[in-house]
């Protein structure tokens, strides 16, 4: 069963939210928290798999929050999904880097919120529909000079490869296409690619593929 925590300062927003996914067979709402300082405190003492984080809420704002409950090694497995009114939101940049493992707009379709959940569970970034090269480029436009980069001595040629193609926003179909191997192949390098670096999910592997130079602004097609 997987376990989401509800964190927005608007109670019919998170009525809505609840009753969505507690009618999931795999999902239950283990609670919810109305303001930042709340959500953090909700967080450890629940202990769930997902929070669902809107960024802008009183006392903590979800951007701080979320730096807070990605932060302690204890909370390594909560996963946070950060939501917001514009796809584009200007604290989206610094969420993603603060261990968000993604966004989504809140007028999302039911399903694309139901699979969000399900996804940044297994590992996945999610990112609403048509934003993710866009995000990457926000991440290429604000970079600074490329840091040294000694954790990609520990990786394969072929695994600084696939980390470079996600860093430019590919999955791990286009992944496999581009390297002509299977879907699954891809998805293998890219699951030893963030084991190895200490990566939370593919959100964070694209932070650290723009921070190590790996991947360079203009290089998006």
């Amino acid at each position: 069963m997987i376990r989401v925590l509800l964190a927005d300062d608007q109670s019919l927003v998170r009525a809505g939210f609840r009753a969505l996914l507690d009618a999931q067979p795999d999902i239950e709402v283990a609670g919810e928290a109305a303001d930042g300082e709340e959500a953090v405190r909700r967080v450890c003492e629940l202990r769930p798999d997902v929070v669902l984080m809107d960024i802008r809420m009183p006392l903590l704002d979800g951007l701080a929050a979320t730096r807070r409950i990605t932060g302690p090694a204890d909370l390594k497995d909560v996963r946070v999904v950060m939501l917001t009114t514009f796809e584009l939101d200007e604290y989206v940049f610094e969420a993603i880097r603060s261990g968000a493992s993604g966004f989504l707009v809140k007028d999302t379709e039911p399903d694309e919120l139901v699979r969000a959940v399900r996804a940044v569970v297994e590992g996945d970034a999610l990112l609403s529909p048509g934003v993710t090269r866009r995000l990457i480029a926000e991440f290429a436009a604000r970079s600074k000079e490329p840091t040294a980069a000694d954790a990609l001595g520990q990786l394969t040629e072929r695994e600084r490869e696939v980390m470079a193609l996600v860093g430019i926003g590919l999955s791990n179909e286009e992944i496999a296409r581009r390297l002509v191997v299977s879907p699954l192949t891809a998805k293998t390098h890219v699951s030893r690619t963030m084991v190895k670096l200490g990566a939370r999910d593919r959100a964070q592997l694209v932070v650290l593929a723009y921070e190590s130079g790996l991947v360079r602004p203009g290089w998006l097609g």
